[in-house]
């Protein structure tokens, strides 16, 4: 997966979202130059573009080594994660009224669980020790026999730490038979195996911007034999599941861009690289006086956060952005709180409050790592005395 185009600038942003690789550029602009048919179209034109669907949907699918009548695209993790979580509370609200789920979620899963909430569900949020880190045994305690929904990630956003998603699947098969178990992979579909059949959930979510497709495209799982109502109507594409004429040029793009990360040998060699690349950075790092690493040891190595413990994130940032390098803070810039996943971690405030969130691709090299650091440690010699 090579670069577009080389640049001065230092990305270590990919968590937020990636440079789109030139597959996937060129079989969007295939299908916006050739196959540009509505794909729900009878004629010709139409016919062609519903092929290159198909053949989106069957790379996503293999993929995650599931059927391709069990991939229905959206347009994005965000639309795929509602879904999930009120199709699968509307579908068994006669059946309990506990929704489990943890307090590290991407927002588009807390905040509908929290609308479920005014409806009348119980929501147990379950709370991350320092690292991020949740316990089977924590499932296990909170899964009980009113509880028709399981939601949880497989790798935080934030700091990288990897959920017991496996272990959430078999509390609520073993205590809650009837409950429906929801995994957000957005983090890590294209970086880990993402397999279904391992995973064993009914529903998973992945995202096409993520692995170096385009924006506006993303894919929801869903087990073959689960009925959960729509949310929408006025259509029969995604088999009247996700109604909507597609956006053929971003799904073309999203499978050609899964085809080649998910590719096991690819995927392989690329995450020793990167593990390989987080472990010096986690030392160039601790080289500097106060600073913090966040991310547990055993956490996806995409992602690095750190916190600098003197300098605020949002005033690093500009720093750092002023001199073409990019990352993410995790506090929001708009009021200086913490992101609810730095909050959750119960760090001291100021190392919620300069926490930085750093994460790789297959683009970057120790030479990123190294002006990234030095940078750093010049912002704090220079804006340490502003905090």
């Amino acid at each position: 997966m090579e670069r577009i185009q080389d640049t001065q600038e230092i990305y270590l942003d990919n968590s937020a979202t990636t440079q789109p690789c030139p597959e996937a550029v060129a079989a969007a602009n295939e299908m916006m130059v050739r196959f540009w048919g509505n794909p729900s179209s009878t004629h010709v034109k139409g016919s062609e573009a519903a092929a290159k669907l198909r053949e989106a949907r069957r790379a996503v699918a293999s993929a995650l080594s599931a059927a391709p009548e069990e991939i229905f695209f959206t347009s994005g993790g965000t639309e795929a994660n509602n879904i999930a979580v009120f199709g699968a509370a509307a579908k068994n609200r006669r059946n309990g009224k506990r929704i489990v789920t943890s307090a590290i979620e991407h927002s588009s899963v807390l905040d509908s669980v929290a609308e479920l909430e005014k409806q009348g569900f119980e929501v147990i949020r379950l709370a991350p020790d320092s690292h991020g880190h949740i316990s089977p045994q924590q499932v296990a305690e909170a899964v009980n026999a009113d509880t028709v929904l399981v939601t949880m990630m497989m790798v935080n956003n934030e700091v990288g730490s990897i959920l017991p998603v496996e272990a959430a699947v078999r509390a609520a098969r073993r205590n809650a038979p009837k409950a429906i178990v929801h995994c957000d992979c957005v983090q890590a579909f294209g970086k880990i195996p993402v397999s279904v059949k391992k995973l064993g959930a009914d529903l998973i979510t992945v995202s096409a911007h993520k692995i170096h497709a385009p924006k506006g495209a993303g894919a929801l799982y869903k087990r073959k034999g689960l009925m959960i109502p729509s949310l929408t109507h006025g259509g029969h594409q995604e088999d009247s599941f996700r109604p909507g004429t597609e956006a053929a040029p971003v799904i073309a793009a999203f499978g050609a861009a899964a085809a080649i990360a998910c590719d096991k040998s690819g995927m392989n060699q690329r995450y020793e690289t990167i593990k390989a690349l987080r472990d010096y950075t986690t030392q160039r790092l601790h080289g500097i006086d106060g600073i913090v690493i966040n991310s547990p040891e055993d956490a996806l190595p995409y992602i690095v956060n750190f916190s600098t413990c003197c300098v605020k994130a949002e005033t690093m940032l500009n720093f750092l952005s002023e001199r073409g390098i990019y990352v993410s803070g995790g506090s929001a810039c708009a009021k200086g709180e913490p992101s609810h996943v730095i909050k959750a971690l119960g760090l001291p405030r100021d190392a919620a409050d300069s926490a930085i969130r750093v994460s790789f691709c297959g683009h970057n090299t120790t030479d990123d790592v190294d002006t990234l650091v030095n940078t750093v440690a010049e912002g704090i010699t220079r804006l340490a005395h502003f905090h």
